[in-house]
């Protein structure tokens, strides 16, 4: 965008913008009951204050100290992003098991400069997949009814085919520069001596109904008496240390084939009560996906800002570009922060726009966004859910007051799609790595097995996923119209993973790595990072440290007891649902920034939970 256009835009803005603020400031209205609150992902274990972390040269920002260690040793060895992302990934799965490992996928965004000087941005997708035995009934009873939610997770039948391994290996034969074997060093020794039960992986061990019915996460999780291990406690894992000296050393055939594939497809199929489809040949079969990244341009404190995010079947990139986009044709620009007793919060006036905005996204996702390689994107291209002139289209939508229900918008005038929105259900855990190498490589990459502990079904050592549940239980409306993200054999389900590098639009520098875990309300967390760093000018802790909020279309969410009862009574007052409910989100972001008059990396991990960053 030029100057010239930037100047032109500003000025439209504000020539809504105060309209716009008279009529949010007359208006209240009753409340009304817009819909339930979605549950939450992992249990909030505190939250911990942190500071910002300047660097020069990299930076390494993880879920677990013990995986930032990993990552920091890698990228001082002189190895890449890449290099260190395994590093850590490897370390995550023994540590934080609850959130990913081999059992599981993950999306990796990645940035770098060619040969040509040119920068490159590629979307590494190593999401899981539905085995080829998988049917459209798949999380369904014998009624036809939708399963539980749990009576589906618990056991074989929502176990997808892993894809983290062979993503890795893939994005590290692009740009590894240190040997694959070298990688898996630091978990391998972890593994076998032992590391000492975190606080939280304790809580979560604690709070966990299921883990404890599958005898092998029993005998390695629990006490004879059934309850979890104490904190502080050295948990060796010599079965994944074998594993894991396997795949360095052959290749990620030693996990996709052989005794380890074996033992995985035993465990799906052979559960007593809740048996899955999983095959030899659906491991055998899995390929990870190369990807063009989806990208939007987003204008905040007088610069032009590209974001690059996953595509689908990620879900986050597009909705955070289309919340993004239509708060640009509203007076949110003009609502600062306000502070609240000690802390930063955003404006109530701000917040409702954003809620609004918010339902409009969700509408859209719902009822378009799944794995495309099985649905296209309206018009047969994703990007017209953020064409400008639709989101200014759909802005027009909100209101002074909250509106009950969003709908799908069309964008494409003339072609409505024939496809069913699903319905809302649960989304859950993962975690985030952000990371910025010594030659300026950088990455965002979120890895997951869904729900806490996933299926709680615990092989070789590591745990397998849940991922089927993200694929709606209920495949068809009653007018049997077909939901796009219905499970169908060797498809990805969709996901709200938000894996995103953000750059100067004008010199292509590297500005931002972010992404957090979090289930749906991913998009939430990272869009809030995004919006504090680039349009309030936080550093990216003051960003993170900023409450949580967020709706998936119904009630608005609010992180418990960070918010003023007066926001709550205004957001009320324009006839929204409140709800206050812990928000344990993991956010990792780099963001360069200038520093005492020099340019530096500043690096933050989320206060809710045990993340840290290192570099130098």
């Amino acid at each position: 965008m030029s100057d010239q256009k930037l100047t032109r835009w500003r000025a439209a803005r504000c020539g809504v913008a105060l309209a716009w603020l008279a009529f949010l400031s007359a208006c209240t209205t009753s409340p009304h009951t817009v819909g339930s609150e979605p549950l939450q992902p992992e249990i909030a274990t505190g939250f911990s204050r942190k500071a910002d972390v300047v660097t020069q040269q990299f930076a390494v920002a993880a879920a677990n100290p013990l995986a930032t260690q990993a990552g920091f040793e890698i990228l001082k060895a002189g190895g890449s992003a890449v290099d260190a992302a395994i590093a850590v990934q490897m370390v995550l799965g023994l540590v934080e098991p609850q959130s990913s490992g081999l059992g599981g996928g993950a999306f990796l965004l990645h940035s770098a400069l060619g040969p040509d000087g040119a920068l490159k941005v590629q979307a590494f997708d190593g999401r899981e997949t539905a085995p080829a035995a998988a049917t459209e009934d798949l999380l369904l009873n014998a009624e036809g009814k939708p399963l539980a939610f749990h009576d589906a997770v618990v056991g074989g039948r929502s176990v997808g085919t892993p894809g983290v391994l062979q993503m890795l290996a893939q994005a590290h034969a692009q740009h590894g520069k240190l040997p694959w074997a070298q990688l898996f060093e630091r978990a391998i020794a972890l593994s076998t001596q032992g590391f000492d039960i975190s606080p939280r992986l304790h809580a979560q061990l604690k709070a966990d109904a299921y883990l404890r019915l599958d005898p092998t996460a029993r005998a390695y999780f629990y006490q004879a008496n059934g309850e979890p291990h104490p904190i502080g406690f050295v948990l060796r894992n010599p079965e994944l240390a074998g594993v894991l000296q396997r795949i360095a050393r052959e290749g990620v055939q030693a996990f996709y084939s052989g005794e380890v594939a074996q033992a995985m497809v035993r465990k799906v199929q052979q559960h007593p009560t809740n048996p899955g489809r999983l095959q030899l040949s659906d491991l055998a079969d899995y390929q990870a996906k190369e990807r063009a990244p989806l990208c939007f341009d987003h204008a905040a404190m007088a610069h032009v800002y590209r974001v690059c995010g996953f595509p689908p079947p990620s879900s986050g990139a597009i909705a955070m570009g289309q919340i993004l986009g239509m708060l640009q044709h509203t007076p949110a620009s003009l609502m600062p922060l306000s502070r609240e007793a000690d802390d930063l919060a955003p404006d109530p006036r701000w917040l409702h726009l954003y809620f609004e905005a918010s339902r409009l996204a969700f509408a859209d996702r719902a009822h378009y966004v799944a794995d495309p390689d099985f649905v296209n994107g309206p018009g047969g291209d994703w990007r017209t859910l953020l064409a400008p002139a639709y989101l200014r289209e759909r802005a027009q939508s909100i209101r002074p007051v909250a509106m009950h229900q969003a709908a799908p918008g069309v964008p494409v005038r003339g072609q409505r799609s024939s496809l069913a929105p699903m319905g809302e259900q649960p989304e859950y855990g993962t975690s985030h790595i952000s990371i910025v190498d010594g030659q300026g490589n950088a990455l965002a990459m979120t890895s997951t097995i869904e729900d806490a502990f996933g299926a709680r079904q615990m092989v070789k050592g590591f745990l397998l996923n849940n991922e089927l549940t993200d694929f709606s239980f209920v495949p068809r409306d009653a007018q049997g119209r077909a939901i796009a993200n219905r499970v169908q054999p060797g498809k990805r389900p969709r996901s709200s993973m938000s894996p995103t590098l953000v750059f100067d639009q004008t010199t292509g520098q590297l500005v931002m790595s972010v992404g957090s875990p979090g289930g749906a309300m991913i998009i939430h967390f990272t869009t809030k990072t995004l919006y504090g760093v680039l349009n309030w000018g936080l550093s990216p802790q003051q960003a993170m440290d900023l409450p949580n909020f967020g709706t998936v279309g119904g009630s608005v969410l609010l992180e418990s007891n960070r918010f003023a009862p007066a926001t709550l009574e205004a957001l009320r007052s324009r006839g929204a649902e409140v709800r206050e409910t812990p928000m344990p989100s993991g956010l990792q972001a780099i963001v360069r920034q200038p520093v005492n008059g020099r340019s530096a990396w500043v690096s933050g991990a989320d206060p809710r939970r045990e993340g840290v960053v290192m570099g130098q």
